[in-house]
């Protein structure tokens, strides 16, 4: 089962039934269609080459889309040898003062090994409930666990424990070291899948789930299976038809459709399965007619069942009418209007411990903001400034803005900086992080050349003014060119870049090349800025979200596990889902300064949740909003999409393309001759620098077609390794909503060798298949939060079901330079942009903002 968000873009919003959904759209799509409104938009017919689209839209008005690494231990054995050698010295010598300095080394040093020895002991020892354990689910799990036995508190829980705190460092300069070897999950204990591969045999399932099952059900997976057979819908891509097959061959006249175990089981896999389309939890009625149409012959049991095992909580949010006035009295909040939720506990423990932590961080400012802040608003003007006078005052508050309007955090993140604050910034991809980073760069550059003076910390003055450096082996960092001195070129192409280093969690840049021994030198990312493997991860303060919460980018954290910072800037902040974003605010500590900067625009988090849209809508803190437009023609047609609007744009440098297709198959080739011929040659864009976006995966013009079309044309071959070969382009899902691009290396007995942003990444053979696709083409989802030089927009026949505003901004906004769209759902296009809204996803959260936070 691919572990990318598919039912995210493809579900329908407010019910978890998903009997007739499938990967992708319909298969085929309308013939026939393209001919009626093609005119209306400008485009020329033809072979679809830019030139002479571009020379019919200079015709008239323009083109036109409208209807028409740890701290030290301490001293080493060899320095405690040396050390004791000095003192045999020095008592020969007969100085009574080197005697006794000499005793003093030589008992600090045992002290230390002894420390050493106790840290060796702890490692080996057994692992508490909810630490060390991979993974944002096991995280939350602990945590529930751990909260509710009274063990730890609420702020420890999220954080991962160190066996020594580390030294409190106000610049961490991390050098350049190999990624550790990554660290497989326990694989089940091979009697286990053996058990569970018999049982799957009585009831004619595949024996290649046993593995799968017994990972998912642990130890004792044989007889809990054959228990409750329905416990096979806990594997990820089994549906409750064959769930129920499997069932009736095991258990034979014995099972029917009103088990009690059964209606527990599609129960939790409903959740699940809303959970991947976005809710935290579903209301009542909802739940209860899904379970029907799944043959639950009595729904309302089923939940209670559901919920007496455990196995779903029950919740009753009060109803906020417009305009009722707030309650006065108990007896009236009583007669207030609720709804009735059921969810999963991972979700609503997540969602709970984020109302939390944020309350606790917008009232645990100081009242008065100090000197430094003081010096940091001073030193800005415009929009920044009064991001930074909000800021002050509070420590929660949203940014909101375009492309563009990145500058303001980013002159915040720098004013920070030079006032001596922990200030940091992370981001939803390595993408994001080097275009943080430009803009760093350019803003540091303004401040000197207004000033006359240097920034703040003349040793990083190259990196801030993104200037050539003094020292030539810093000189790649500093401007994103190829470094001069080879081995420290090796250096930068083989270090950690972000993500922990096990397989599946190196960041990754869309579109560069990799540097491999013999290879060439890496390039500058998209648009031109430096790309992952030329900005030291952390330079400038600027981070990825994954890298932060792993430990391996940004700062370090207090003997309580908190992070040391005095201000996190986080951008991308609408890809944040409800777990991840649990585990950030639980990582701040008291005091500390939070800001949420996003566009409001795109598509929400691929996981559940949609936390920054409920915090805009609770209005709980401070919300600074940019006022600095996108620039050129691409700007001003996503801006207008962003209101609604699908507006006639003037591209007189053919930065804007449309290209009419009749059917799906039209749609492949167009796109291939784009990609591989017509932008490169037109724009001047190669082809590993464009990107190809379309609404799904499946159907006659999806990501696999569109995949298998663009390898053919891009880099043909036999696919020896699992369908891949070296050199094509991927798109690999680590987990469940993330999406890394990267290119193949090479495969060997120890799985798939993939470079992804110059860190290498392994991904076992078992798990190519659900994990690891083509990746010349995405979805809007897996493109969010990275752009690229060009962008090609696919919109087939039979994707007009798919399309909204949303997804049609975020789609339209990955572009920098230039944009295609393969245009062939006539006034579809249109009417998404100005009629279809976002997904509704059903949450918590806004309700328990405005219970638990005070109003701004």
């Amino acid at each position: 089962m691919s572990t990318e968000p598919e039912t995210t873009e493809e579900a329908g919003p407010g019910t978890p039934d998903t009997r007739g959904t499938r990967e992708g759209g319909t298969e085929g799509s309308a013939g026939g269609n393209a001919d009626a409104g093609t005119e209306d938009i400008g485009a020329v017919e033809g072979d679809g080459a830019i030139e002479e689209a571009g020379a019919g839209a200079s015709e008239g008005d323009g083109t036109s889309v409208s209807d028409g690494a740890p701290e030290g231990t301490g001293a080493s054995e060899d320095a405690g040898a040396s050390g004791g050698a000095e003192g045999a010295a020095g008592e020969g010598a007969g100085d009574a003062g080197a005697l006794s300095e000499a005793e003093a080394e030589l008992a600090a040093q045992r002290i230390e090994r002894e420390r050493i020895e106790r840290r060796k002991a702890e490692k080996k020892g057994p692992i508490a409930s909810g630490t060390k354990l991979s993974g944002k689910a096991a995280d939350l799990l602990a945590a529930v666990r751990a909260v509710e036995s009274g063990e730890k508190p609420v702020a420890t829980v999220f954080t991962e424990p160190a066996p020594a705190p580390r030294r409190p460092a106000p610049e961490p300069m991390r050098r350049p070291q190999p990624a550790p070897a990554p660290v497989a999950p326990a694989a089940p204990a091979p009697e286990t899948v053996d058990a569970v591969r018999r049982v799957l045999a009585e009831g004619s399932a595949p024996d290649s789930l046993a593995p799968q099952v017994a990972a998912v059900l642990g130890e004792g997976a044989g007889a809990t299976l054959r228990e409750d057979p329905w416990q096979l819908l806990r594997v990820g891509g089994v549906r409750p038809e064959q769930a129920d097959g499997f069932a009736r061959a095991l258990l034979g006249p014995d099972c029917g459709p009103g088990d009690a175990r059964r209606g527990r089981a599609v129960t939790v896999w409903l959740l699940e399965q809303a959970a991947v389309a976005g809710h935290t939890a579903l209301e009542l009625p909802t739940l209860t007619a899904a379970l029907g149409r799944q043959g639950v012959p009595d729904p309302d049991a089923a939940v209670q069942d559901t919920l007496a095992e455990g196995e779903a909580l029950v919740f009753q949010d009060a109803l906020e009418e417009p305009g009722a006035p707030a309650p006065q009295d108990a007896d009236e909040e009583q007669e207030r209007p609720v709804r009735v939720l059921v969810g999963l506990e991972r979700y609503a423990m997540a969602e709970e411990s984020l109302a939390d932590g944020l309350a606790r961080l917008a009232n645990s400012v100081p009242e008065e903001a100090g000197q430094a802040w003081e010096a940091v608003t001073a030193g800005l003007s415009g929009g920044a400034a009064e991001l930074a006078r909000a800021v002050a005052g509070h420590g929660l508050v949203l940014h909101t803005g375009g492309e563009a309007a990145r500058a303001e955090p980013a002159a915040l993140l720098a004013a920070a900086r030079a006032a001596g604050l922990r200030a940091y910034a992370a981001c939803h991809t390595p993408d994001g992080r080097s275009r943080l980073t430009a803009h760093l760069g350019a803003a540091s550059g303004r401040e000197g050349a207004a000033t006359g003076r240097p920034v703040a910390d003349p040793a990083r003055q190259g990196e801030a003014t993104a200037q050539p450096v003094t020292d030539p082996a810093r000189q790649g960092e500093a401007t994103g060119r190829p470094m001069a001195d080879p081995a420290r070129q090796g250096e930068a192409t083989a270090r950690p870049s972000g993500h922990p280093a096990q397989p599946g969690t190196a960041p990754v840049e869309p579109g560069a090349t990799f540097a491999q021994p013999g290879a060439a030198p890496v390039r500058p990312g998209p648009g031109g800025h430096p790309g992952p493997s030329a900005v030291e991860p952390g330079a400038h303060g600027v981070v990825t979200v994954s890298g932060l919460l792993a430990g391996v980018e940004g700062p370090g954290r207090d003997a309580d596990g908190a992070l040391e910072v005095d201000l996190l800037i986080v951008l991308d902040a609408p890809q944040l889902d409800v777990e991840g974003a649990a585990m950030l605010v639980e990582s701040l500590p008291d005091g500390a300064r939070l800001v949420l900067s996003g566009d409001p625009g795109v598509l929400w988090s691929a996981g559940p949740g949609r936390v920054f849209a409920d915090l805009l809508a609770a209005r709980i803190c401070p919300q600074a909003v940019s006022r600095v437009p996108d620039p050129g023609p691409l700007g001003e047609l996503v801006s207008g999409i962003g209101v609604g609007e699908l507006n006639q744009v003037a591209a007189p440098g053919k930065e804007i393309v449309i290209v009419p297709v009749r059917d799906a198959g039209e749609a492949v080739h167009r796109t291939v001759q784009l990609v591989a011929d017509s932008v490169p040659r037109a724009i001047g864009v190669p082809a590993d620098q464009t990107v190809v976006i379309t609404p799904g995966h499946g159907g006659a013009a999806g990501t696999r077609a569109l995949n298998s079309a663009l390898k053919q044309r891009l880099n043909p071959g036999p696919g020896r390794f699992g369908g891949f070969d070296p050199g094509d382009r991927i798109a690999y899902s680590p987990a469940p909503g993330r999406t890394v691009p990267g290119v193949v290396v090479k495969a060997d007995a120890d799985g798939l060798h993939l470079s992804c942003a110059g860190a290498p990444v392994v991904v076992p053979r078992e798990r190519v298949e659900g994990s690891v696709r083509h990746g010349w083409a995405l979805t809007a989802h897996q493109a969010a939060g990275a752009r690229w030089p060009a962008a090609v927009v696919v919109l087939p026949g039979d994707a007009a079901q798919a399309l909204s505003r949303p997804w049609v901004y975020t789609a339209f906004g990955r572009a920098e330079r230039h944009l295609s769209v393969v245009h062939g759902v006539e006034q579809a296009l249109p009417r998404a942009v100005a009629e279809v809204p976002a997904k509704p996803r059903t949450t918590r959260l806004g309700t328990l903002l405005r219970t638990q936070a005070p109003a701004s």
